[in-house]
């Protein structure tokens, strides 16, 4: 089938504010009495805020209410809010607003698919509210990734079958969310972790839609 819709993932495809994730969540270890490094940080990676909550008590050996688990959430999210609020359009990784030229040029529907409950707000900041025909975020779903839900949601809002799609992500769960919607994967990010992705590469800057394009019929489960 032809590839008619291209979905993008946001943290570590279209900006990085996995940094900002990662001082939000060590500011809220070290008010429980641990800590945790930037290498533990990247497991965190597609998935949502209460499971990275949970993988973060565990480690730090830490049990806690329900209660205090959505205090601690909010609290988290607040503090990586004041982050987020002073991004800007240099703060959009290299190679996106060419790809999204060519994309828009080659009249391709485009749809963003993350797990962020503040999606919206760091398109606004950026510049890139409307560079999305659909944006499918955290506030949108009830399953987080590798489960397809936000990718399919986005395939079926733009009226295009699963087959049709092109998914860009930098996560494991992310590249695994968009095989078990029977999509096509481009990985941004190493090879080596990303081995599930139809195609890998460094960057957006590292690619043309030409390239995207010619994966066409080459799913991979």
């Amino acid at each position: 089938m032809p590839i008619k819709a291209l979905l993008f993932d946001l943290d570590g495809v279209i900006v990085d504010t996995a940094i900002y994730h990662y001082q939000a969540w060590r500011r809220m270890a070290n008010t429980l009495g641990f800590d945790i490094s930037e290498a533990f940080n990247e497991q965190l990676k597609g998935i949502s805020r209460t499971e990275s909550l949970e993988i973060i008590l565990a480690h730090g050996g830490k049990t806690v209410s329900d209660e205090q688990k959505q205090e601690l959430a909010a609290q988290k999210n607040e503090w990586y809010l004041e982050l987020v609020s002073q991004m800007t359009p240099a703060n959009i990784l290299p190679g996106v607003e060419a790809f999204f030229m060519t994309v828009k040029t080659a009249r391709l529907k485009t749809a963003l698919g993350s797990v962020s409950k503040n999606a919206r707000l760091i398109l606004e900041r950026i510049g890139m509210l409307n560079d999305f025909d659909v944006i499918i975020d955290g506030t949108r779903i009830t399953k987080g990734k590798p489960d397809p839900e936000v990718f399919l949601k986005g395939a079926a809002e733009l009226n295009v079958q699963p087959a049709e799609c092109v998914v860009f992500e930098d996560a494991v769960a992310g590249i695994e969310a968009a095989k078990r919607g029977a999509m096509l994967a481009v990985g941004i990010g190493d090879p080596a972790v990303l081995t599930r992705a139809d195609l890998v590469v460094a960057s957006l800057a590292d690619l043309s839609l030409d390239e995207v394009l010619r994966l066409e019929g080459s799913f991979t489960n």
